[in-house]
């Protein structure tokens, strides 16, 4: 973490088919060794599914899944730890939601990738899933540990 003052963030380019950021982050998120035209084959096989199956925008779909809004951090006050809650930034939300949808989506049991990643947006959208779960254990931390807000700097 530099010193002086914050980097400044990179513009990421829209992707070519949706003209999102947002999706663009996505594929470059799931991309492994550098990849990216294997990332964005599954992720634009996800969306066609989705569309498939549910009539409307995927994109729509895929802005709504999951964004959390409050997480813990440890917190080191007299030789004790806490868990603090704290509100999340905007940028780390949008990644913290892209990882937990990846990580679910991975290890669902279905074949494909495209199929894995359909669905687990599907559910994410409805409210359901592994990243909805883990979204909500965080914001449960968060509320029990509200006590300790006050540690919050």
């Amino acid at each position: 973490m530099p010193r002086r003052r914050r980097p400044e963030t990179r513009e990421i380019l829209p992707d070519p088919v949706y003209n999102s950021q947002l999706a663009e982050k996505f594929v470059n998120s799931m991309m492994w060794e550098g990849k990216k035209a294997v990332s964005q084959r599954i992720f634009y096989a996800a969306m066609d599914k989705i569309r498939e199956r549910s009539n409307d925008d995927p994109l729509k779909l895929f802005k709504k899944a999951v964004k959390p809004l409050l997480e813990v951090k440890t917190r080191r006050v007299g030789g004790a730890n806490y868990q603090v809650p704290v509100e999340v930034s905007q940028n780390r939300r949008t990644s913290l939601a892209i990882r937990w949808i990846l990580l679910n989506a991975r290890s669902r049991p279905e074949k494909s990738m495209p199929e894995k990643l359909a669905n687990e947006l599907n559910d994410a959208s409805n409210l359901r899933g592994g990243a909805i779960k883990k979204k909500d254990d965080v914001h449960r931390m968060a509320e029990a540990n509200k006590a300790f807000a006050h540690y919050r700097w």
